[in-house]
């Protein structure tokens, strides 16, 4: 990117990706440590998302309080302030760019209060990095501070690490594909038993579900790391500095179905079976036909696609291999991940360079925030990742496997005809 400022951003911040993390884990608390706004922003912006009331507290700095208390009397009375109404299993306290900026020492805040409360810090500075960054920093952080070092194996045991655009149902199917290769499925963080949709007893004060804090600590036993997404490969070398026996098999994604095919395969091998669930063949077939049968509304269409860098490259691939045309890719950060896209024009911007792709362009697929620019330039849209506010049950949509893969060709396809011949 060479503007000096962003004019419509795409990019979300570090500490909504560490406030989404700790929200698939159980009985957790979210500690922003920053001002009150920062905090109320992300409560409303993943409340409207996801449809579900979201569970965060902050430490209520300002610039007034940052200068003359420091950090540590801030956290200490935003701990002291939880415990009152609840007992959180874990607090997740994450930073912002103001107390970064003073440079609070959140480590010996968290060290002086581990009698009182038990507590993983991760560093989020919002004037770095983005949503996928601060999710995959509070993963490292946790499996730091958390995760007890051990050289035995549990066989039956797998670890997923998604990264942060993987839906909630996304992640339970994963969990489900495992248990059908015999594994006991874990997923670091949880959100499919927190912010599936699910109706429950009543609103919480804390995260309704998810990993189990204990879970987390025994997960240096696993058998399989399993790393989803370049933005948390990492996560899985961590996982091997806890238990250098672990296997971490690494996906950047495992959408559409060459990728798909690479995930069952090193299923296959590791588990030593000689072939999938009758399920995974018969869905397998299911996409072979939908490749064909969406190829020709998607074939002839020209894409431009602005998401988080790991779900363009899952996006791509699946309509890649429908024969889409895809103009560009706008990307709000950087990313590994950018660099295996089959994609000519690949940008590190805002909405702003989105629109100098869209005249020549059928289809945007990207967020909520797309919507108006898409409407101008008389795009079709197809929404995908954060926020999506024009759509309910977010939560539900399935884009991974042969599965997805099929269900997402399928609404693309139907897009783009009502697009071409609905008016």
């Amino acid at each position: 990117m060479t503007k000096p400022l962003q004019i419509n951003p795409i990019k979300l911040s570090q500490p909504m990706g560490a406030m989404l993390f700790f929200l698939g884990v159980k009985n957790t608390m979210p500690l922003m440590h920053g001002a009150q706004g920062c905090a109320s922003f992300s409560k409303v912006f993943f409340t409207r998302h996801f449809s579900d009331p979201i569970a965060v507290q902050t430490t209520a700095v300002n610039d007034i309080t940052a200068v003359i208390d420091g950090g540590d009397y801030s956290i200490s009375e935003a701990i002291k302030n939880i415990t009152k109404k609840v007992k959180p299993d874990l607090v997740g306290l994450f930073t912002t760019g103001m107390t970064e900026t003073k440079g609070d020492d959140i480590r010996g805040a968290t060290y002086l209060l581990k009698d009182k409360q038990k507590m993983v810090y991760v560093h989020t500075p919002d004037f770095e990095g983005g949503l996928e960054s601060g999710f995959a920093k509070a993963i490292e952080a946790t499996i730091e501070q958390l995760v007890e070092p051990t050289t035995k194996i549990n066989k039956q045991k797998a670890l997923i690490i998604p990264h942060v655009s993987l839906t909630p149902i996304e992640i339970e199917i994963l969990k489900e594909e495992l248990e059908g290769f015999g594994f006991t499925p874990y997923a670091l963080p949880d959100l499919s038993e927190s912010l599936d949709g699910h109706l429950g007893v009543k609103q919480g004060a804390v995260s309704s579900g998810g990993i189990e804090v204990s879970d987390i600590e025994a997960l240096g036993d696993s058998a399989v790391v399993i790393t989803i997404g370049d933005s948390v490969q990492k996560c899985g070398l961590k996982m091997l500095d806890k238990n250098e026996n672990i296997t971490h098999l690494h996906f950047d994604t495992v959408a559409g179905l060459e990728k798909g095919d690479a995930f069952y395969k090193a299923l296959l091998d590791f588990s030593a079976l000689r072939r999938p669930t009758s399920s995974v063949i018969r869905w397998r077939k299911r996409l072979q036909d939908a490749l064909l049968d969406t190829h020709f509304a998607i074939g002839g269409a020209k894409v431009v696609i602005a998401c988080e860098p790991d779900q363009l490259l899952s996006i791509a691939t699946t309509i890649n291999e429908a024969g889409a045309t895809i103009k560009a890719v706008v990307s709000p950060t950087k990313s590994m991940a950018l660099e295996n896209l089959p994609v000519e024009n690949i940008v590190i911007g805002d909405f702003e360079d989105v629109e100098e792709y869209l005249d020549d362009a059928d289809v945007l697929i990207s967020n909520f925030h797309g919507e108006r620019i898409a409407h101008k330039h008389h795009n079709a849209l197809m929404l995908r990742g954060f926020p999506n506010y024009e759509e309910v049950g977010n939560q539900l949509k399935n884009d991974q496997l042969y599965k997805g893969s099929t269900y997402m060709l399928f609404e693309l396809a139907n897009i783009i005809n009502h697009y071409k011949y609905g008016h």
